[in-house]
């Protein structure tokens, strides 16, 4: 054979070998457990994913579910993910609002009805927080003539619409005039601050969805412990389950370690996974797996590690797997341990390192010491986990920890209502969280500016009550 057909022939099999490790490394469902099929995936990306997304970028059908979809499966894609946040949020700017024909002319400038208008991914040069792409004064588009029906906001750049204490595009939850005015009055500090309480040991008589059948709610002691031949239990770990509200409520070792298969059988599991957790606490894992913490297990990916994270984290957390049991310990269960050590075992921005030092962890401190009562002291979670009412299926209304610790972290002021606000006033609220430094600060300091939005509500009720007051003296001179 000739040079000329033997170099022809290795360039073929160079590429059939080539083609075929790209069809194998994109072919497949995810790049799951393989470090080459995952290098290949990257080769394909864009450009770097957005803060909120990159951790499921090399899963690709996360997002694009069919291959030319276009638009609309990647708005199908956006609401699977975050239809039901933005329903909770009572969405100011739903897809109903651009449809409507009275907005015609709006909608051809800025077609709302897409997610992707404003969030594009793969975009970096232009991405800002909470992957937005669109330019600060976007919301002139629509609202340009804003200073004509509100004097309050004559003169007001548009650049300063989203800015702490004004307008979020889709959640205005703790800037409505009426909300604003009804705590208008609130001091710096609330004079009773406290937490809710969580109530799930005193409604779980109530609980359809709880396995009464199987777990009866009941002490159970060291005698009772039903670890199972092929599992043995250490005095430690019993000595951890004992302390906990597991044993006490006749949750025994089967109700994690038996895992219900297929044929309806119960198998034994060494290490049972997060789903066994949704037994008792469905909405606590719905929480979770729809943050940071658990959205790769959504997508059938491995759990998030510390180092993957793109926040400073600790070096020596950095192979931790992202599990429940990873926070709250495989069987104590320590929920108080999981509030701050279970966070700052990680985490190591300048907003963590500065906690310890802060007043709000001085408090913790206390309650734990038992020099101030339950709900007092204010841990990490109290803030980014916070306690939520939950309305549950059988019509019980429950306290829990909404385990969805993006919920309230852009923009901010998204955590006034669920966090803030047990505490503090919202005058004090809205300062304290517009200020950068303060916040990496962890609030150790007071506001060094003043936040104008309840002044604004409070002088547009003024001007509101003038005109009903002239409007009664011309009906009473008629």
């Amino acid at each position: 054979m000739s040079r000329h057909w033997r170099s022809w022939l290795l360039w073929g099999v160079l590429s059939a070998a080539l083609a075929g490790v790209f069809a194998a490394g994109l072919t497949v469902d995810s790049a799951q457990g393989s470090s080459w099929r995952a290098e290949v995936r990257s080769l394909f990306l864009p450009g770097a994913t957005s803060h909120g997304h990159y951790q499921i970028e090399l899963k690709c059908n996360a997002c694009h579910g069919a291959a030319f979809g276009g638009r609309e499966a990647l708005q199908e894609a956006c609401v699977k993910c975050h239809g039901a946040e933005l329903k909770a949020a009572d969405d100011k700017h739903p897809k109903s609002k651009f449809t409507d024909p009275r907005n015609a002319d709006r909608a051809a400038l800025l077609d709302a009805t897409q997610c992707v208008t404003c969030h594009v991914e793969h975009r970096p040069g232009i991405t800002r927080f909470a992957g937005v792409t669109l330019s600060d004064d976007y919301c002139a588009i629509c609202h340009r003539d804003i200073g004509k029906d509100r004097p309050t906001h004559q003169g007001l750049a548009f650049t300063t619409c989203a800015s702490s204490g004004c307008h979020n595009f889709h959640d205005n939850r703790a800037l409505y005039e009426d909300f604003l005015l009804k705590h208008a009055a609130e001091p710096a500090l609330l004079e009773q601050p406290a937490l809710p309480e969580r109530n799930f040991a005193k409604v779980l008589e109530d609980l359809g969805s709880y396995p009464h059948d199987r777990y009866p709610v009941k002490p159970l002691g060291r005698d009772a412990i039903d670890a199972g031949s092929n599992l043995k239990a250490p005095a430690p770990v019993v000595d951890d389950w004992l302390a906990t509200a597991h044993a006490k409520a006749g949750v025994n070792c089967s109700a994690c370690h038996r895992e219900k298969e297929p044929a309806g059988e119960h198998a034994w599991v060494e290490r049972p996974s997060h789903k066994v957790c949704t037994t008792c606490h469905e909405p606590e894992v719905k929480g979770f797996l729809a943050g940071k913490h658990g959205m790769r297990l959504v997508q059938d990916l491995e759990p998030m590690r510390p180092a993957l994270a793109r926040l400073p984290m600790k070096h020596d957390a950095g192979d931790k797997p992202l599990t429940c049991i990873a926070c709250h310990g495989a069987h104590r269960f320590d929920t108080r341990a999981a509030a701050v050590e279970g966070c700052l075992a990680c985490h190591d921005d300048t907003h963590s390192r500065a906690f310890k030092a802060s007043l709000h962890y001085a408090l913790w401190q206390k309650e734990s010491k038992g020099e101030l009562p339950a709900g007092s002291g204010v841990s990490c979670t109290t803030c980014h986990m916070p306690r939520v009412s939950h309305r549950t299926p059988d019509d019980v209304t429950r306290i829990l920890v909404q385990h969805n610790q993006n919920d309230t972290l852009r923009p901010n002021e998204k955590m006034i209502r669920s966090a803030c606000l047990h505490c503090h006033g919202l005058q004090f609220s809205l300062d304290a969280l517009a200020e950068p430094k303060l916040a990496a600060a962890n609030f150790k300091g007071q506001p060094a500016k003043r936040i104008e939005s309840i002044d604004m509500a409070k002088r547009a009720e003024a001007r509101a009550e003038g005109s009903r007051r002239k409007a009664k003296d011309r009906g009473q001179g008629g």
